[in-house]
């Protein structure tokens, strides 16, 4: 049977600027939305919430779902990536929860688009994606059953 990770991630934009979270991957720092894996108890916008909250240190509340990728690493795995939109008013200092991030950095579009340190296509992607202006109503996305009541 297909099993696809399920993943999450969020592009945070304030004055002008996107923030990206900084991996070190086999040594070498690759940059990255905040994003995550869905956990087995939550729904998708629980998710990109915990997500942000881990590798950034900020607490807010996606507003607009961006897009759903489906790719294929390079080492054959599936993914299938929810992208949701959170826009600040200003730009927060972060203060990563999880240890595997070692810097969030708030970039221009140009500074992520040009980098040779995106952790994957989808980085790039999900950017453009947001620079087309097209949104969705979170409502799209719904939960059925007793497992994610809470």
């Amino acid at each position: 049977m297909f099993s696809p990770h399920v993943t999450v991630a969020c592009i945070v934009h304030a004055e002008n600027k996107f923030l990206v979270v900084e991996e070190l991957i086999n040594g070498k720092p690759l940059w990255n939305q905040p994003a995550g894996h869905l956990e087995a108890d939550e729904t998708l916008l629980e998710a990109a919430e915990r997500e942000l909250w881990e590798e950034t240190g900020i607490r807010a509340q996606p507003q607009a779902f961006l897009k759903l990728h489906q790719w294929v690493a390079p080492d054959g795995t599936p993914f299938i990536r929810f992208l949701f939109l959170i826009e600040m008013e200003k730009i927060l200092d972060t203060n990563p929860q999880d240890n595997d991030i070692h810097y969030c950095h708030w970039l221009s579009a140009e500074e992520i688009l040009n980098s040779s340190q995106l952790r994957s296509p989808l980085v790039a992607e999900s950017l453009l994606c947001y620079l087309e202006h097209k949104t969705y109503p979170l409502s799209i996305l719904d939960y059925c059953g007793s497992p994610f009541v809470k």
